[in-house]
């Protein structure tokens, strides 16, 4: 039999997915395998790169299985993840990344902000590159992680072998390809992907010179695009862990939510083009992701990275540091929180979903949803704001609290955190659209996103509508989507988002009095983000 199918594996920041697509880019079979996450501090995030191929073997092999296929039946496998550091020593022996002194905890995740400082003294150098990070370096990118580890972990970073991305890492540890995907290494290592170069002028300047001096041997020496077939295809022995057959073609990998933007953007039916369609990949983050056919510079927004997702556009990628994890910590501190954990199990669901069908059930409309914040304003910036304001240090605020305690004003909590997440992603729009570019449809896809109440008072607090993918997972299908590429199956990336995607409901924004409504809610809310930064200037003029 001819191969024919393809696995998209995605590495989340609380799991290791794997999916098994067809042609037409249909999903056959999932699996989903948790794993762990570290946190000993309030900024510090660690993971296991032995943990994380241990859950991705297990997901692939089991969505195979589910499919009722084997490895002679899957032409490609294609990875994606989260942009974390992975550090390895000699031989590919996990490195200790924090005073602990345990080597299984070798990843800085992205959401660690423990390079903070690092990333302010960078900043203030003003070096060009800048330019193409939106002015502001943030601490979730890795060379503040790696001066970091350099300060602060000598030896460690004295030792290491080889710094990862986790897609790297994923692709090396699969075909023993040291080659980096120019998704990962653009968008959070600086290199210029547009000159095909690293600036050794910036590692020098901010401390990292050593690293010029090797020749970047550690960081990635050969840069290609994202699927790319690499090396000889799986090894031996990722085979037999992976449980397909040695040499199938493995793809350069991508970061998780460009592989989401890949997934949501093209299809033979999305209507519009690419350059106007805004991909939001909503999950414990969110991400937004425009292309672009001139590079378009927007202040607090990434990039502009030349062939970062689409080959040979530019891209934009901004975004919120917490959404799902926004949510999550909203639900948390809510004194009903238990009981809703217990009846959302109940029904077999998160306490997201379930507190969307609450807010949802017995209106009118969805649009209808957003009169349940009353008074609740919310700001979720838990974890600093990544764009437009590229700032680390900005933290949430909640607005309009009461002595309530019951599941009804956890359901008006859960709804002011929504609107929030669409006022800052409002924000991101109208700081892009004020340099130049064009958004029609922000084309949805992640996890957080799947429930249509969701997508609706998106859709109303932008006035942007809002499209879904036809297929159920954009993630792991823009991961398969590599895959197909890196087996020849199509020509080039661009031919497999037209075959193997399209689109699905299109929520269009709400008008008349809604319209009014939000717009006074979004009045509200960036008066309360600019009292914080006053006030917090008041603490800490330094900053």
């Amino acid at each position: 039999m001819t191969a024919s199918c393809f696995i998209g594996v995605d590495v989340g920041t609380g799991s290791a997915r794997a999916g098994v697509f067809d042609a037409k880019g249909e999903m056959l079979a999932s699996s989903k395998h948790d794993i762990a996450l570290y946190q000993d501090g309030p900024n510090l995030a660690e993971q296991s790169s032995g943990d994380i191929w241990r859950a991705v073997c297990a997901s692939v092999r089991e969505a195979v299985a589910g499919a009722a296929l084997s490895g002679d039946d899957i032409a490609g496998i294609g990875f994606d993840a989260t942009c974390s550091l992975v550090v390895l020593g000699p031989e590919g022996a996990g490195l200790a990344v924090g005073p602990h002194g345990d080597k299984s905890r070798d990843i800085i995740v992205w959401m660690d902000h423990r390079a903070i400082e690092q990333a302010r003294r960078i900043n203030r150098t003003r070096h060009r590159v800048l330019d193409y990070v939106g002015g502001v370096i943030s601490p979730e990118m890795e060379t503040p992680k790696l001066l970091w580890l350099k300060e602060n972990l000598p030896e460690t970073y004295a030792s290491a072998w080889q710094f990862f991305d986790l897609a790297d890492f994923l692709t090396w540890r699969s075909t023993g390809s040291l080659a980096r995907s120019v998704c990962t290494v653009t968008c959070k290592w600086t290199y210029v992907s547009h000159e095909q170069q690293w600036d050794e002028s910036y590692f020098r300047q901010i401390g990292l010179g050593d690293l010029a001096d090797q020749g970047f041997a550690r960081i990635g020496t050969e840069i290609v695009p994202a699927g790319q077939a690499l090396g000889k295809g799986l090894t031996a022995s990722a085979a037999v862990e992976l449980g397909l057959k040695p040499g199938t073609p493995v793809a350069a990998g991508m970061i998780d939510a460009h592989a989401g933007g890949v997934g949501s953007v093209g299809g033979k039916d999305a209507g519009g083009a690419v350059t106007t369609r805004m991909a939001y990949v909503l999950g414990t983050s969110a991400c937004t992701m425009a292309s672009s056919s001139e590079p378009i510079f927007i202040p607090g927004v990434w990039g502009p990275y030349y062939s970062a997702m689409v080959p040979g556009l530019w891209l934009s990628e901004g975004g919120q540091s917490s959404a799902g994890a926004a949510i999550d910590q909203l639900v948390n501190l809510h004194p009903a929180s238990g009981a809703a954990r217990a009846l959302a199990a109940s029904h077999g669901v998160s306490v997201p979903h379930m507190l969307a069908d609450l807010a949802a059930a017995d209106l009118p409309s969805l649009s209808h949803a957003s009169d349940r914040a009353g008074d609740l304003i919310v700001v979720p910036d838990f974890l600093g704001n990544r764009a437009p304001h590229a700032d680390p240090d900005a933290r949430a605020i909640i607005a309009g609290l009461g002595v309530e305690r019951d599941l009804d004003s956890l359901v008006a909590l859960y709804v002011a955190g929504l609107l929030g997440i669409g006022y800052g992603l409002r924000q991101i729009i109208a700081a892009s659209a004020a340099k130049g570019a064009t958004i029609e449809t922000i084309a949805i896809s992640g996890g957080a996103g799947s429930h249509p109440l969701v997508r609706q008072l998106l859709a109303d607090c932008t006035g942007v509508p809002v499209a879904a993918s036809a297929q159920p997972e954009p993630v792991l299908l823009g991961a398969a989507m590599l895959a197909a590429t890196a087996s020849g199956s199509f020509e080039d990336l661009e031919g497999a988002m037209t075959a193997m995607s399209s689109a699905g409901e299109t929520y269009i924004p709400a008008e008349g009095a809604f319209t009014h409504q939000h717009e006074q809610r979004f009045e509200g809310f960036e008066l309360l983000q600019t009292a914080a930064r006053s006030a917090r200037k008041l603490s800490h003029p330094e900053r």
